[in-house]
């Protein structure tokens, strides 16, 4: 290659995946963490490197280009190769790991996640940590296609075929909750429904749909601190968890936590990461976490609600 074609790199390469997955250069730069201008100079320069347009910028969303289509799938291949790479030579000698990419759901923002990466900085001195939060099942997929090494998430719930590529830890089993205005039954209230858009949702419905509950609802949210600011307002009822109630604990005094109106519902929490690849980290990690998540979470439901125990436990 010519010194003025310039050079494919693995930087302008992630920088592609990035633009294109996102649809948006603003969004790709905050989710690698530079400026949109970095983003457009890598771009052009992997372009200009080629010889082909890979996205159309001067859409709305971005668009990824016919020759765009066809590198995608290329640019995949070796951002999971140097994925493997790091995490074989990471094999050799954990202690010297540099990076570490990790999926927690929002539910742990507030205080274990903090905690948690504290704990994870004494061991993994050197190590650059890279935080994502969102959705479990979006966080599952990232674990998939190599964009995370460890997650920590909801699980589904579902009958599934094992899976050999990935390691599970159980963490946490909690129950789901009614939770209504203080002083005020739900009987005579709304359903304030937690987005079916998320897993959590769509258990939720399913279960009510499965024992026969038709319960019309206005609003369907996803956020718990809306959900539970409205119904401190005496504006309906939810179902949430504990772990929801402890996120959004603002409002903890002006609703009442009651067992739910059908039949037991719970879920689980679970650590995943790529099997076979990161030695004993992922089961270190589970181990850093459990004691937390009790102390955190669990004594203070507990305190508010002892009828909670058995069911919301560390696993």
């Amino acid at each position: 290659m010519a010194e003025t074609e310039g050079r494919v790199t693995l930087w302008g390469i992630e920088v592609f995946v990035a633009s294109a997955e996102e649809g948006s250069i603003s969004a790709a730069a905050r989710r690698l963490g530079v400026s949109p201008s970095a983003i457009s100079q890598q771009i052009s320069a992997l372009e200009t490197a080629l010889g082909a347009t890979l996205l159309d910028r001067a859409s709305r969303p971005v668009q990824v280009t016919p020759a765009g289509a066809m590198f995608r799938r290329h640019a995949q291949t070796i951002l999971n190769a140097a994925s493997e790479a790091r995490a074989e030579l990471a094999m050799a000698d954990l202690s010297g790991m540099t990076t570490l990419r990790l999926g927690v759901i929002e539910d742990f923002d507030s205080d274990v996640t903090p905690h948690l990466l504290t704990l994870l900085a004494r061991d993994l001195k050197g190590c650059r940590f890279l935080l994502e939060t969102g959705a479990s099942h979006r966080l599952l997929d990232q674990l998939d296609t190599r964009a995370l090494d460890i997650v920590i998430a909801a699980d589904s719930g579902a009958e599934q075929a094992p899976e050999d590529w990935r390691e599970v830890h159980p963490i946490l089993a909690e129950p789901f909750v009614a939770v209504a205005p203080r002083g005020r039954g739900i009987g005579d209230l709304p359903l304030i429904q937690y987005t079916a858009r998320h897993l959590m949702g769509r258990q939720i419905a399913a279960h009510l749909a499965r024992h026969g509950v038709k319960s019309a609802h206005r609003f369907e949210l996803d956020s718990y601190a809306a959900i539970l600011a409205m119904v401190a307002g005496g504006e309906g009822w939810t179902i949430l968890t504990p772990l929801a109630l402890h996120q959004a604990r603002a409002f903890r005094a002006q609703v009442e936590v009651q067992p739910l109106p059908v039949p037991p519902l719970g879920r689980t929490l679970s650590l995943s990461a790529r099997a076979g690849i990161l030695q004993d980290m992922p089961a270190r990690i589970a181990r850093h976490l459990k004691p937390l998540i009790a102390a955190e979470v669990i004594a203070p439901a507990l305190a508010d609600q002892p009828w909670l125990a058995p069911d919301l436990r560390v696993l």
